[in-house]
């Protein structure tokens, strides 16, 4: 019977002891900036997930203020009474034979 051979035998001399350290320290070193230091880097994802979470936030917000407003222009095309209410609070508009007192 053939004896099988070592496939890592050549590692194994004492010639080669420089080569293994070498191949983990680069590992090491290339992962590390691949995971915080390069362009497109694990870091750089997290902070695009945290953007995104927030504008989604954002984005919600702002649809529910625009249904409360949609919601406030239809009361006002449908009602005339709010429409002169929010015409005498806001733009201090008074009907003929008014008296107007601005308090502020």
């Amino acid at each position: 019977m053939e004896e099988k051979k070592d496939r890592w035998a050549w590692l194994k001399r004492s010639d080669h002891n420089y080569l293994v350290p070498f191949v983990i320290v680069s590992t090491t070193l290339v992962a590390l900036w691949l995971l915080f230091f390069a362009h497109n880097s694990v870091l750089s994802w997290i902070r695009a997930a945290m953007e995104e979470k927030s504008q989604q936030k954002e984005m919600a917000r702002l649809k529910q203020e625009i249904d409360q407003m949609d919601r406030e222009i239809k009361n006002l095309r449908d009602n005339p009474d709010t429409l002169e209410a929010f015409a005498r609070e806001t733009y201090y508009f008074a009907a003929p034979g008014d008296d107007v007192y601005i308090v502020e």
